[in-house]
């Protein structure tokens, strides 16, 4: 029988990531492919605002999106466990105020990492490309989108793909200079919020969706603009997935 875990926690938790793993460390799998024994915590660190998202940069940062419009990373030290920032762009989205430099926080709702790029795309529409280690943005784009962004994930190094609360995928390849995103993929008429994205992890073209209704929808960005499969999941919202093709969600 499969033993399962149990841990309670004190506060609310919204994101929960595996750290890649260094080669040394697979010889402490059991036989099912998971570790041996309980989960234990190893340490923490007090974070601003909610976590939108938290992907893993490498196998010593962390990258974590605030809703006070902060991105920051995180870099944990194995030898005494403790972590500390490594790196942080404290207004990476906003609303500017009309006609007056003043302006008010925008929660980041998605990063996705490729190193040495980080991409986080905002609730307001705005995509912003960071460099691990430079502390300004290398690219923004403002009004990316009149809807609002979920989640995106890279296609390949310079092209990434984001879901809307329209139901839309679009692409944008930062290699060109114009900010219009492109290739627009529909799930429906009815305009159903697309929650979540990721791209297969062998295949650059095939990406999985998971929408407010609950269904989960495999495309193939290559050729037209319709799902190629679609799976009833659940009943409520899908809010997480991952490829290979894991599927969590939030109630």
């Amino acid at each position: 029988m499969e033993e399962i875990y149990a841990k309670f926690v004190s506060q609310k938790i919204r994101k929960t990531r595996w750290r890649p793993l260094p080669p040394e460390n697979f010889g402490n799998l059991d036989s099912d492919g998971g570790f041996e024994g309980d989960h234990q915590l190893l340490c923490d660190i007090r974070h601003h605002g909610d976590v939108m998202d938290l992907p893993s940069f490498d196998q010593e940062r962390i990258v974590t999106a605030s809703s006070t419009g902060c991105v920051t990373v995180f870099l944990h030290h194995p030898n005494n466990q403790t972590l500390s920032v490594n790196q942080q762009w404290t207004t990476a989205h906003y609303h500017a105020g009309p006609g007056s430099p003043s302006y008010s926080s925008a929660p980041c709702v998605g990063v996705v990492c490729n190193n040495p790029e980080i991409v986080i795309v905002g609730e307001h529409g705005r995509i912003n490309l960071f460099k691990a280690d430079h502390k300004e943005a290398t690219r923004t784009i403002d009004n990316a989108d009149s809807n609002t962004f979920h989640a995106a994930t890279f296609l390949q190094t310079p092209e990434i793909l984001t879901v809307n609360s329209t139901g839309q995928l679009k692409t944008l390849d930062f290699r060109q200079q114009g900010n219009e995103l492109s290739h627009i993929l529909s799930l429906t008429s009815d305009r159903v919020p697309l929650h979540c994205v990721d791209r297969h992890p062998n295949q650059q073209h095939v990406v999985a969706t998971g929408g407010q209704d609950g269904i989960l929808s495999i495309w193939d960005v290559r050729q037209g603009t319709m799902p190629v499969s679609l799976l009833k999941a659940r009943e409520a919202e899908m809010w997480e997935k991952y490829c290979n093709y894991k599927i969590s969600d939030r109630t």
